[in-house]
């Protein structure tokens, strides 16, 4: 259950669901239930159905929208062994259908809604909507599945209520063979980038969670040769929007190569984006684990990112990348105690990488190794089996 399935992907979360439903479809009888319009019924031997919001509902709050379309799921997944939800917007699809059809209910963790406050600009009362469907969902399900094991700790600081034991850590993963490194750039020079020089990428929403604001101020401490080129999907709220987009004008005001991507790349172009970038930006200041990186690093690219959440899990510090470090407030927000030593930090981390082009290619090389060795989807499918298996006994 998933509101995110190819081709309606936006965020990381997305693309995991569509990976894992690939692999898992090779050994189990798996049908996909998502939300949208309708798609290919076969994915890859998955069989799947989309649920559009009911039309009564259309001019509702988007929080009830979501669990307008949890109840048309529910009923459709009788005969089920067991379910598998993912993200709050299904969390409550699988909670239901583990009620009414006597079936365990596993879902995977990709954010945790009270870490994510902002989002009541977003959802207004939606978001208290959102935060109890979560909660009832976490302290209730069979099995938790977390992506990271800074995950796992958030999960159960903010869900005190749920049985340690029955929360899993089982990392995100990545197709090796769709994410390499591609030494053409007719692509990046569509878009206007210059291969030859030096540049710094970012792939990622508009969302206070990424942290932009603090990468556009990072840049302007950059070198003048270096190039941004910023992949961006729209932004949460029109306020957000505006203060990225004052930060952009400021940038091209004093520099060129400032580069903004207001579409969602083809996989094939977006690879070209990672390999030809000196170094990747991952400024995130909350993120459970980061599948970017994994990309960004598959493709051979040197990564800086901060040093919150399940990050730390994927960079080796010094080795496939920098860490910054990065002390943030307790009040759930995210926000850095103080953002300009994060600014200042993150854009010397950046600097150091792009002045030294040898060390980037080898940071680069490394990540390639790790992200093989570490973060390969078959791993990843069996474990998931396991937690599956430990439900049903």
């Amino acid at each position: 259950m998933t509101k995110e399935f190819p081709p309606e992907i936006y965020g990381g979360a997305g693309v995991h669901v569509a990976e894992l439903s690939r692999v898992l479809a090779r050994q189990l009888d798996l049908r996909v239930r998502c939300f949208g319009a309708a798609r290919p019924q076969d994915f890859h031997g998955a069989q799947v159905q989309n649920y559009e919001v009911p039309a009564d509902l259309a001019e509702s709050n988007g929080a009830l929208q979501t669990l307008g379309v949890d109840l048309r799921i529910v009923p459709d997944v009788a005969g089920a062994d067991l379910v598998h939800s993912h993200t709050w917007y299904a969390n409550m699809a699988g909670h239901l259908a583990s009620l009414l059809h006597g079936i365990p209910h596993v879902l995977s963790a990709h954010s945790l809604e009270p870490l994510r406050p902002w989002k009541a600009e977003q959802l207004g009362g939606g978001y208290a909507l959102s935060s109890w469907a979560e909660r009832t969902a976490y302290e209730s399900a069979a099995a938790i599945i977390a992506v990271s094991a800074g995950m796992r700790a958030d999960i159960l600081r903010c869900y005190p209520r749920v049985n340690p034991d029955k929360v899993h850590v089982v990392h995100n993963g990545i197709d090796v063979q769709q994410w390499q490194p591609d030494g053409n750039d007719d692509a990046v020079r569509a878009l206007g980038v210059d291969p030859d020089r030096p540049s710094v990428a970012f792939v990622g929403r508009i969302t206070r969670q990424k942290g932009v604001p603090y990468l556009l101020r990072a840049a302007s401490y950059l070198p003048p040769e270096v190039q941004l080129v910023l992949c961006v999907g729209a932004a949460d709220t029109p306020e957000l929007a505006a203060e990225v987009a004052t930060l952009i004008d400021g940038l091209r005001a004093e520099r060129d190569g400032v580069f903004v991507v207001e579409r969602m790349l083809p996989r094939e172009e977006l690879v070209q984006v990672l390999s030809s970038a000196t170094v990747f930006a991952c400024p995130s200041i909350y993120e459970p684990l980061g599948i970017v990186n994994l990309e960004a690093m598959a493709c051979g690219t040197a990564v800086v990112a901060s040093a919150t959440g399940g990050i730390p899990e994927v960079i080796d510090d010094g080795v496939t990348g920098t860490l910054v470090p990065l002390e943030q407030l307790t009040d759930g927000s995210g926000t850095p105690t103080d953002p300009e030593q994060f600014v200042a930090d993150f854009a010397g981390a950046l600097n150091a990488v792009v002045a030294d082009p040898d060390q980037a290619h080898r940071m680069g090389e490394a990540g390639r190794k790790r992200v093989e060795e570490h973060f390969s989807w078959s791993a990843i499918t069996e474990t998931t089996i396991g937690v599956y298996e430990s439900v049903l006994d």
